[in-house]
């Protein structure tokens, strides 16, 4: 049995209400986007380190948009993937600069037409951009942690998400999936269990503190 989802986001509201954002640095609408973009297979602090550089090059999605691929692909070289995620930036930024006339689009369906963008993307940017909750993003913390809670018996991201949006409501999906990851950082370790000092130690069917508790009741 899993814990009631509600309790499980109360929770780790208490405990981590300064992580509900993103922690992809950007100051406006096409840093958010492009830092979203970059950010599949690569930490936010590699992200962060190379937006610092990017943002102060690029203004504009036009300038994205009009960038040399070689040049791009340079700027990003230090992130894995990078060819691939030059050529995704160039195409998706001249799409909105010419389809949207340079403001990234507020929809789920637009958002995930554009190269390089899947439903974690969408929903990150949907979230931060627009206070939409669509869905919920799945990183790989979200996948450690929801199985833990035994919301899901699954490593697929679309399956996970479909479970999460059913077992914890609506008004709080785009908390969940910085919720996840701040406690993944903190103690819900993918190779390490820090269950003592976890907020959800008394509710998480894989807490080996609780696991404990019941042998010895």
């Amino acid at each position: 049995m899993h814990p009631d989802g509600s309790l499980v986001i109360k929770r780790l509201l208490s405990k981590y209400s300064d992580k509900l954002h993103t922690m992809l640095e950007h100051k406006n609408e096409v840093e958010l986007f492009v830092a979203v973009l970059l950010s599949p297979q690569n930490s936010d602090e590699q992200v962060n380190k190379v937006t610092k550089r990017l943002f102060s090059k690029y203004k504009s999605f036009s300038d994205y948009a009009n960038a040399d691929i070689k040049e791009l692909e340079k700027d990003l070289s230090s992130l894995n993937f990078y060819r691939t995620k030059a050529k995704h930036l160039k195409e998706s930024a001249y799409i909105i600069y010419k389809k949207y006339n340079g403001h990234v689009p507020s929809k789920m369906n637009d958002l995930i037409e554009l190269p390089g963008v899947g439903r974690k993307v969408a929903n990150v940017i949907l979230n931060e951009l627009y206070g939409i909750n669509e869905g919920i993003a799945i990183d790989t913390h979200c996948i450690v942690v929801s199985n833990r809670l035994g919301f899901v018996r699954s490593k697929n991201p679309e399956k996970i998400e479909k479970a999460l949006m059913k077992k914890i409501p609506k008004k709080y999906w785009g908390y969940v999936s910085n919720l996840f990851i701040a406690l993944g950082r903190d103690t819900c370790r993918a190779k390490q269990k820090l269950c003592e000092k976890c907020v959800l130690n008394d509710i998480c069917p894989s807490s080996t503190i609780r696991k404990k508790r019941n042998k010895k009741g």
